[in-house]
């Protein structure tokens, strides 16, 4: 089942998440700074809840979570600790009651900290402050019962292997909380999945997988061979990411994010996984739907398309191939007697094997060639494929 994930914020709905600058926040006295920051705190904490019940609501299964939904929280002047803020316990407490609600709804939540955050940056300077902010969304993520933090691998800084080490150099400070949530993605200009998967696979960090990046930035990976390693080195639900082009894959910065997403961008090897895909769309919960609408009709399409060969066991042990819809009903008939003249002297009859086609045409060919098999060679399918 594919459980689809809403970014950040909304484009319809009047849920919104407030933040301040930390110009603003230097004006005030510490006392009253701190007083306005939890005011903050406690309204990001209620929209939180409101956006999960929304998702609820909607069948949308998974919310990330803004970066600054603790605004200010690791700024080198204006940053805190949340004991240091008024009602700071009523802060943790509200939050934890979204993860009550994420719980009882099924709903997943995520984190995916901003492009400043770098962990195999050579400023030592830009590491520090990346680790304190992987550290404070952890924080949040315990509380709200998040289990991804996902963070781009970084730069190359000329030499990708050497830089990918030192992002396992610096991964090894982070605290158990933080490394148990941290999660890596290709990006459309760096590191492409062929570049993290081993990584992933030594370090055990899962990949979230972009495919749209993928195809901005390509390796020698299919999108089928990639999606099945990246979901090997996941060991809870593998978390992927969609997005589709503003100009159309042939205009001048396909890296650009379209408002919706093209349905024919999803990728055909997703479609029966269980996975969750977040959906990078600048339209938010409307493209969210719009895109789950849309699967939905395909899903519905193809399945109306679709046809079973199958194979019955007469009474006296013979077996009997045609085409059906469904198999099931049509075993029925074959048991009334009002389905096959050479099943009608031979019954009781029963299911022995049955498997699908995307097409009618395609179901007549493989018919064709069950009937030319001969015996043994039935029974060797048969006993390869039990019907259900």
């Amino acid at each position: 089942m594919i459980r689809f994930g809403l970014c950040c914020m909304f484009r319809e709905q009047p849920i919104t998440f407030r933040t301040t600058t930390a110009t603003a926040i230097a004006r005030m006295k510490r006392a009253d700074g701190l007083a306005k920051l939890a005011g903050l705190c406690l309204a990001n904490a209620d929209a939180l809840l409101a956006s999960l019940q929304f998702c609820a609501e909607q069948g949308i299964g998974c919310f990330r979570i803004n970066s600054q939904v603790l605004p200010l929280k690791t700024h080198p002047d204006c940053g805190y600790a949340v004991d240091d803020l008024p009602e700071g316990d009523e802060i943790i407490r509200r939050f934890k009651k979204c993860k009550r609600l994420a719980k009882r709804h099924s709903l997943r939540t995520s984190f995916h900290p901003d492009q400043f955050v770098v962990l195999n940056s050579p400023r030592p300077d830009v590491v520090e402050k990346s680790i304190a902010e992987l550290e404070y969304q952890a924080e949040v993520a315990e509380w709200v019962g998040a289990d991804v933090v996902n963070l781009h691998g970084g730069g190359g800084y000329g030499d990708k292997q050497k830089a990918l080490g030192e992002f396992a150099r610096n991964l090894r400070r982070l605290s158990r909380r933080a490394r148990s949530r941290l999660t890596v993605e290709n990006d459309d200009r760096t590191y492409t999945p062929a570049d993290l998967l081993p990584y992933c696979r030594a370090e055990g960090i899962p990949l979230v997988y972009d495919v749209h990046h993928h195809r901005c930035h390509r390796d020698g990976l299919t999108e089928d061979e990639t999606t099945a390693q990246a979901v090997a080195t996941w060991n809870r639900e593998p978390l992927f990411h969609i997005s589709s082009p503003i100009e159309g894959w042939k205009g001048r910065a396909p890296q650009r994010h379209h408002d919706f997403i093209d349905v024919r961008d999803f990728p055909d090897c997703w479609r029966d996984l269980d996975l969750t895909v977040e959906v990078e769309a600048k339209a938010k919960e409307v493209a969210v739907l719009k895109l789950k609408r849309e699967l939905d009709e395909a899903r519905r399409d193809a399945r109306a398309r679709m046809w079973f060969v199958y194979m019955l066991r007469c009474a006296d042990g013979s077996l009997y191939t045609g085409i059906a819809k469904d198999v099931n009903r049509r075993c029925q008939r074959h048991n009334a007697g009002t389905a096959s003249r050479y099943t009608r002297s031979r019954l009781p009859v029963r299911v022995a094997y049955q498997e699908v086609q995307a097409t009618h045409g395609l179901a007549l060919k493989r018919e064709a060639a069950i009937k030319a098999m001969s015996r043994q060679q039935k029974e060797l399918l048969i006993g390869q494929t039990p019907a259900d």
